[in-house]
């Protein structure tokens, strides 16, 4: 009997049914189908070209941005014992070619690619010998020039459809406006539009944007009123610090996470979190790409983010587990001012860009005419001490020539520790015999890393130093030791960003930079500005409206839930003492003994009724079972 997607998804997590609107995508993937996907933050993306992969049982390629993301995707299957490995900037041809190897031999279910390998030549080898079965678009918004991060290198998936005729697309994104799912499907040369759009309206989030006079002091008080773990995003690194210090001076559980921080500092700090030992994370957005943490209660924006996209998302890592939750955002007069003027930074004119170009070129020491695929880390803050720069005006640019093709940037980069013999067996016996003290480390790296005298594997250092019972700083020690001695080629572990020269170093009088991108991108980005302000400033609409009519997607009904629903129900009952009437309607109501409906609208008018049990509900005083029945919490 031919195996359906409901027997994968079985098989190999243990669910019994699939989440809303994930086996319609299934299904029309394997029809051929080249198919749009949104679903929400936590909506099961990956569950959508996980199940068809396997069921087809052909080698599925993966297009994703993030490394972080996809090094967590791969080991995620690798634990259901599925086979997956991820090819990304960083590493070498060999690395790379031992991945393709394996592929070719049929031994992958999926590999994952960051878009920049896509037009590599050893990449296109490869794909003159494979047939994947699937090509999974992931974060797809990034394809899109009116989307919120758009990737150049997204592009040349389009090219790269012409090699693999008959081979369907899915495309998946959590939050794309009409514009862009119209993009989306042209750029990647979709044969004719076919969306699956998951509603936007989260029915347990309680939308709300507060105005306080002093931030710091009203988040102490929300956090001391309100219960269960949280998120508490904000724009700079150093008030990550300060205000994870000020929440623990007030007896809050809370610590602060952001991409300055190593990668053992930061995967620490996510555990605690993750495991209730921390109950709030005070962070940049750095934080939470890729986690799936049911029970999260609130997520508040200290400050305000630059577009309704990542609200959206970041606001969603709350109440996945489908109770109420919280998604509150802060905001001050002078802010607008602020991001307006960052508009300028952003979108450098071509003296700056000229300027920092040739700053970076002589901070690598390339040549003109060399450079194209060379790998660089870098240092944003010594970079911009060197050339007397400002830090942020030396990312932004940076950034900016990324969009220009010039050079791509990764933001989030880090490589694990590498570690190859380059001494043979002999000499390796031999270095034993006349520095004994190496004997332990030389054994363990061979017992834990098979094929570690064929090709360099990535090591973890922290796990290598609990197995030989001595701290990481003196295995580190011992490895650089080793290293010195010719005995291994020992490459520490790198948490830096990462610069990938995507050309030559061009003369300083042919210089070019195609800014049509800059243009369509700063457009783009003060018109996401511009939304954003409208949902902050407007007090009367209905806040899962304003989010679901931004996307393209309307609800019937308001919410009854956020600050403005509540306030306009309020207004809407004044003349009838709303509060005189909530307070009758819950003596009303018994904490055992159900009540029905129709008993209560003896009370008050229908309209009225529903009203005050919207805003009860929200206030969490009362609850409702599958018969209808109210009682009292």
């Amino acid at each position: 009997m031919q195996k359906q997607p409901l027997n994968i998804l079985t098989q190999y997590w243990g669910y019994p049914a699939f989440r809303p609107m994930q086996e319609n995508i299934i299904r029309s993937i394997l029809s051929g189908k080249d198919t749009l996907a949104l679903l929400p933050t936590g909506g099961g993306k990956s569950i959508c070209f996980q199940v068809p992969a396997l069921l087809q049982e052909k080698l599925c390629i993966v297009i994703s941005p993030l490394i972080a993301l996809m090094k967590d995707q791969v080991e995620a299957l690798q634990r259901r014992g599925i086979a997956a490995a991820a090819i990304f900037s960083g590493m070498s041809y060999r690395e790379i070619q031992q991945v393709l190897d394996v592929a070719l031999e049929n031994k992958l279910s999926f590999i994952y690619l960051s878009p920049e390998r896509i037009h590599s030549r050893q990449f296109q080898q490869f794909l003159n010998h494979v047939r994947p079965g699937l090509l999974a678009v992931d974060e797809a918004h990034c394809i899109s020039q009116w989307g919120y991060d758009f990737r150049p290198a997204y592009l040349r998936i389009k090219e790269m459809r012409e090699w693999l005729p008959g081979v369907p697309v899915l495309a998946l994104t959590a939050s794309a406006t009409r514009k862009v799912q119209e993009d989306i499907c042209v750029r990647l040369g979709f044969e004719k539009e076919n969306i699956f759009l998951q509603s936007f309206y989260r029915p347990n989030l309680l939308y709300e944007v507060h105005h306080p006079e002093a931030k710091p002091s009203h988040l102490v008080d929300i956090l001391k009123k309100e219960k269960g773990c949280g998120i508490v995003y904000c724009r700079s690194r150093k008030q990550t610090k300060q205000i994870s210090e000020l929440l623990t001076l007030h007896h809050i559980s809370a610590d602060y996470y952001h991409a300055g921080l190593t990668t053992s500092v930061r995967n620490r700090k996510q555990e605690d979190w993750l495991h209730n030992k921390t109950r709030i994370m005070v962070c940049t957005n750095a934080f939470g790409m890729g986690i799936d943490k049911p029970d999260v209660r609130m997520v508040i924006h200290a400050d305000m983010p630059d577009c309704l996209e990542n609200y959206y998302q970041e606001a969603g890592r709350a109440g996945r587990d489908g109770k109420p939750a919280l998604a509150i955002l802060f905001t001050t007069p002078n802010e607008w001012e602020l991001m307006e003027k960052e508009a300028t930074i952003r979108f450098p004119n071509n003296e700056r860009l000229e300027k920092i170009y040739l700053a970076l070129m002589d901070y690598f020491q390339i040549p003109v005419g060399h450079g194209e695929g060379e790998c660089h880390n870098i240092d944003i803050n010594i970079f911009a001490q060197n050339f007397n720069l400002l830090p942020l005006e030396a990312f932004y640019t940076i950034k900016a020539l990324a969009q220009c093709g010039i050079l791509y940037f990764n933001e989030n980069f880090s490589k694990p520790s590498m570690v190859s013999f380059t001494a043979n067996r002999d000499d390796l016996l031999e270095f034993e015999k006349t520095h004994p003290f190496f004997t332990e480390t030389i054994k363990s790296l061979l017992r834990s890393y098979e094929g570690i005298f064929d090709a360099p594997v990535a090591i973890k250092e922290n796990s290598l130093a609990y197995t030989l019972r001595i701290s990481e700083i003196e295995l580190t020690e011992n490895l650089q030791n080793l290293h010195r001695s010719g005995i291994i080629n020992y490459i520490p572990k790198s948490d830096l960003p990462q610069i990938v020269l995507q050309q030559n170093r061009m003369f300083k009088d042919h210089l070019y930079f195609n800014k049509d991108n800059l243009t369509a991108l700063q457009d783009a980005y003060i018109a996401r500005l511009k939304a954003i302000k409208a949902y902050v400033q407007d007090s009367t609409t209905c806040r899962s409206k304003m989010i679901s009519s931004y996307f393209g997607t309307d609800n019937e009904d308001d919410c009854g839930k956020c600050d403005n629903c509540k306030n306009k129900n309020k207004a809407e009952l004044s003349n009838s003492s709303f509060s005189t009437l909530t307070e009758k309607v819950l003596r009303s109501l018994s904490k055992n003994q159900p009540t029905a409906y129709s008993q209560l609208e003896k009370i008050t008018s229908s309209e009225n009724l529903k009203n005050i049990l919207i805003y009860l509900h929200s206030e969490q005083k009362i609850k409702t079972d599958t018969q209808g029945n109210l009682y009292k919490i």
